[in-house]
This record gives structure tokens, sequence and C-alpha cells, in this order.
């Protein structure tokens, strides 16, 4: 392998007659005046001298190949292989050109490429193309993880890929972008697998009900399976965690209220006037509604002839505290308004918000699990206001007690991790969850706190927060915006660039500052997976059959019947079954059996005969 042709200071051409390349493979150049200097492969090509792309504009056709064979060209001898090689660091001078070019050994790229043991890293993958330098590779490095490629089990070839989690204290936060079906869930899960093994308490906002990491890949060897059961917890919001009402502050309850739907500033001043420290959701509530009734009444004439008319001392009671209300507030909280925070109110309430509360996830970040938020995009989006607010100062309190000399209750350095991030912090308008986020992208490194943000669509994420990710995993991505705002917001380059529509499922690149430049990896084999791995058209088969072989199995002991007996056993089948069936839906499933073969239907006098 030799340089050839014109060279630079940063990139240039090697080429060889009996070695093709691989993009993202590292190379050694070995210039005889400065010495040697690593690069890493961008684009490979193969030529041959006597087959250009075209003849007088006309693509080479097979007849032309024949031709060069028939006057006694040796096409396959002729073949050359062109790389072009960008330089690691830029050199001082242009790269001599002719000067020697090797495979590197693994103690040259080393500092390079492993930044971290495994026992303090997130052992995430494989660096693509590295499996020549892995004989001499240090022994801990090897067999540590397997890929899955082709729809089979791979074992490790080649150099790990090992997440530097220390480094994130100065280089914070991770954004993982790619399209549907590129593989960005999966480098998530292994992500998250990776934290629980190193009991690093993490927050998970799961839309989707897919993190969950109880069934464990059947296809590992029984020595790489894992339990992680005791290492996380999946609670759905409304059900087992929730906002406890008592413990909000005025900024919070209206966090809260305006992620429901977006509050006027007339709304925000009728909570600063209403809302009373310690008040309870029913006394809360039961104020505004007061309030709203006697404004309905419309003048304080209308509600003392409310009083005079009652008819129980209960009711008397009541109408003076409504004119009580009325008399303070009327002037200053606009009917309108008090109805808007009613109503408001009344939805978080019936949605589940404000059942339980979230001691369980603060107790399990601090036993260092793994805690898995669930419930649909928008009450995420209206409880993760609260909670990573909450979490986020609880953190925050602590570090600065520890500046201050000052006593304050332990939290932990914790992870937020969210799926369809956009969601949560979306680009070109305001919403309460962003607001955090955005201050946690900007301030939490000081603090412990880091995020792990994952999108489909890295335009639509809020500039500012993509502009704090110091790393970033890109799997195939198709949308040409999507790509440009990662050429943005990362050191990729054109040839990578164009190669992201095409990237298989599972492969990403890795722009990293702790490794300064792009990676090209293969995520490793999870050891879960998502409880909705199940193919819908395989589901849709199976549950057909089940549903076939239970009506079998009712069936088969009354067997022989003739379509006139359908009516008499009709009541029977429909008790055993479990389920209303009418007697075109029994021929039907009668059909069925004919077709699977599991029954026979034979023509009779008196009409068919299924046996």
């Amino acid at each position: 392998m030799k340089v050839v042709g014109i060279t630079t200071q940063q990139e240039v051409y090697v080429g060889s007659k009996d070695r093709n390349f691989r993009i993202n493979e590292f190379l050694i150049i070995m210039d005889e005046v400065q010495g040697d200097l690593m690069g890493e492969v961008v684009e490979a090509n193969t030529y041959n001298r006597y087959i250009p792309l075209n003849i007088n504009g006309d693509l080479v056709d097979s007849s032309v190949l024949e031709s060069l064979r028939a006057i006694g060209y040796n096409i396959d001898e002729d073949t050359i292989y062109i790389a072009k090689v960008r330089l690691i660091n830029e050199a001082q001078y242009p790269v001599e050109t002719g000067s020697d070019v090797r495979v590197p050994k693994f103690y040259e790229v080393k500092d390079f490429m492993v930044k971290a043991n495994k026992e303090e890293g997130l052992v995430l993958g494989l660096i693509r193309n590295t499996d020549q330098m892995e004989e001499d590779m240090d022994e801990e490095l090897k067999n540590i993880l397997y890929t899955f490629e082709d729809d089979k089990l791979q074992p490790q070839k080649g150099i790990p890929y090992i997440l530097d989690l220390k480094s994130m204290h100065q280089y914070p936060h991770i954004g993982v972008f790619g399209g549907s079906g590129s593989g960005k869930s999966f480098g998530l899960r292994v992500v998250l697998e990776e934290l629980m093994k190193l009991n690093i308490p993490t927050i998970v906002l799961d839309p989707h009900f897919e993190m969950d990491f109880s069934e464990m890949q059947e296809y590992l060897p029984d020595d790489e399976k894992e339990d992680f059961s005791g290492k996380f917890k999946c609670l759905q919001v409304g059900y087992d965690v929730g906002v406890k009402f008592e413990d909000l502050s005025p900024q919070d309850l209206k966090n809260l209220l305006d992620a429901s739907s977006t509050l006027t500033d007339a709304m925000n001043n009728v909570v600063d006037i209403l809302y009373k420290r310690k008040d309870s959701y029913q006394s809360f509530h039961d104020r505004l509604k007061m309030l709203s009734e006697a404004q309905e009444e419309g003048s304080q004439e209308k509600i003392k002839r409310r009083i005079e008319e009652a008819t129980t001392t209960a009711e008397t009671e009541a109408w003076k505290k409504r004119k009580e209300l009325y008399d303070s507030y009327d002037k200053t909280c606009p009917y309108s308004s008090v109805k808007g925070i009613f109503w408001r109110l009344r939805k978080l309430y019936n949605e589940g918000i404000f059942s339980n509360d979230i001691h369980e996830i603060e107790e399990g970040l601090k036993l260092g699990k793994l805690i898995v938020v669930q419930g649909s995009t928008r009450m995420l989006q209206v409880f993760s206001t609260y909670l990573l607010n909450n979490l986020y100062h609880k953190r925050r309190d602590f570090k600065d007690a520890l500046y201050k000399h000052t006593t304050s209750d332990y939290f932990p350095p914790f992870f937020i991790v969210t799926d369809e991030s956009h969601n949560f912090a979306p680009k070109g308008y305001e919403c309460p969850s962003k607001a955090v986020l955005k201050e946690i992208s900007q301030e939490g490194r000081k603090y412990g706190v880091f995020l792990i943000l994952a999108t489909q669509r890295p335009t639509l994420l809020e500039e500012t927060i993509t502009a704090q990710l110091n790393t970033k995993f890109i799997f195939r991505t198709v949308r040409s915006s999507d790509i440009q705002t990662i050429r943005e917001e990362t050191d990729i380059k054109e040839e990578e660039a164009r190669r992201l529509p095409y990237l298989k499922s599972g492969d990403v690149f890795i722009s990293s500052a702790t490794m300064g430049r792009t990676i090209y990896v293969r995520i490793r084999a999870s050891k879960t997976r998502s409880p909705h791995t199940l193919n819908p058209f395989d589901e849709l088969k199976k549950y057909s059959k089940e549903e076939e072989e239970k009506f079998y199995r009712i069936i088969k002991d009354k067997l022989p019947i003739n379509e006139s007996q359908f009516l008499s056993i009709l009541g029977e089948v429909e008790k055993e079954y479990g389920e209303a069936i009418n007697m075109d839906q029994l021929k039907e499933k009668m059909e069925k059996l004919v077709e699977s073969e599991k029954i026979e239907k034979v023509a009779t006098p008196f009409g068919d005969m299924y046996k």
C-alpha cells in the first residue's frame, strides 16, 4: 500500500494492487520526514485503468468487457484499489507521495479508541473494521460482547466501543438520533442495560411502554444472560405514581396546569391569589368552585337573596362562604379565568395526576435503580414537569449545601432518559417540561444530572438543548432536514452523511467530544428484549390458530353433525366457547376447520354433514 497522487496536510489517497479497503478502517502512513501518521479511510473505490466509467458518454456493457478480454487484457489483475484517507491529526506538511502504508497494531490505536475499562465504562458495541487489530488486543478487551447480525449471534471481532462514563462530567449529555427501524430504541436499551450494570440512578420517561427489562434474550449463551429484575422498576403515571398536591408550590401548580393547556396571564394571577400554601386538592377545588358559582350569580344582591332563600343551615353557611369569596376576589379574579383554572384542575384530577406521589421514584434512585415512568405522551409531559423539576432541585440543593458548608439530605447524581424527546423539548414553542430540560442541559453537569435524549426528528428538538449534547449516536436517518441538522451539530463528514440513509439497523456513527471525532460502531446484542418484539402478522396468525384450536376442542366431541343440527347445539357451543355465536358464525368456523383439514364435510340427502 502506498500514498498516490497529490496530497495535503489533511487528506491523501492510498493505492494497492492486492488489498481492498473498508470505510472507517485505520491505516498508518509511514512518512519518512514526519514519521508515522494515523488516518481513517473515508472513501473506498475499486478502479481498473482498462475499464473507465464510460466510453464516449456510453456506459460500458458486457460486449465491451468481452472485447477487452478478446484482445488479451486480464481485467482481474489490472484492478487497483484506492482509498481516500483523512488524517486523525493534521500533519505539519503535505504527506510525501510514495510513502508506504500499513495496518496499525493495537497498541498504536489503544489510547485513541479505548477511553475507559469495561468495569467503569459502558460497553456499547464493536468498532467497525478493527478486526485486523484484534489478535494483539489486551486480553481484558476480548470476548466481552456479541453482536446480532444477519439474524444470528456473532462473536466479538474487533475493538469494543466503551463509552467513558466519567468523562461526562466534562462533556455531558447524550443524543440518540435515528429514524423508524434504524435500531435507535435497541441502542437506547443497550445504554440502559449498561447503566443498570453499574447501578447508576436513572429515570426513564417511556411513552411507548417498551422499556421493560424483564424478558431475557433467548439467543444469548447461558453465561451471557443477565437478570435485571432487581435493578429496575416500571411505574405508571396515575396508578403507581403521581403528584402529592400538598407538596406543590404555586409555580409547580402553574406548571402542571400550563402543561394541560396554556395559561393566560389572568389565569396565572388566579393561582397566585387563590392557591394557599398546604392546600389540599379538595380545599383548592372547593374554593374555585364556590367562587365561580358566586360569580355566576352576578352580583352581591343576588347572592344575598340565595342566602335568604336557603332552606337549611348548611345551605345558608355555604352561600355565606361564597359571598365572602366573591367580596374578596371577584374584582381580581375574572370569572372566565377562574372557570379555566377549575376546568384544568378537574382534568388533571380525572387523569389521576394527583393520585399517589413520587416517593417510590425517589427511593428507587437512592438505591441506584433504573426507574421507568410509563404513560401516554401527554400524561408524561404533564407529570415530568413536576417530577424532573423536583428531582433536579433535590440534587442541586444537596450540592449547594456542600458548597455552602450547610446540611441537606443526600440525593444521588442521576440520568434522565426519554424517547420522543422532541415532544418534551420542542423547537419553536414553549412548554413547561422544555424549560426544565433546557436548564438541566445547561447547568446539570455541575450538579451531576445528565440527559440522554432520543428522537426520530432531531430537527424538531430545541436547538439550545441539541447544542449541549456532547455525544451523539446517529443511526439511519433519511430526512434531508434531519441530516442537515446532524451535520451542523456534529463533526460528521460529507462522506458519512451520504451513508446515513443506507446504514444497517444497529449500525451507528458515534460523534463524541471525548473521542474528538466520529466512530463507526455496531451496537452489541442486547441482553433483554422489548415486550413488543412479536411481529404483528405473526401475532395475527398465532391468535387465529389459537382460536381455531379452541373451537376444535369444543366441537370435536359433538361430531358428526348435520347442518340441520346447528340450531340444537348452538347454545351448548356458546356456553363452552364463552362468547355469543350466531348460526352464520358457527357455520363459518366449521368451514375453517374443513379448510385446515381438521374435519371433513360430505354432502348427504339431508344437507352437509361435518365429521
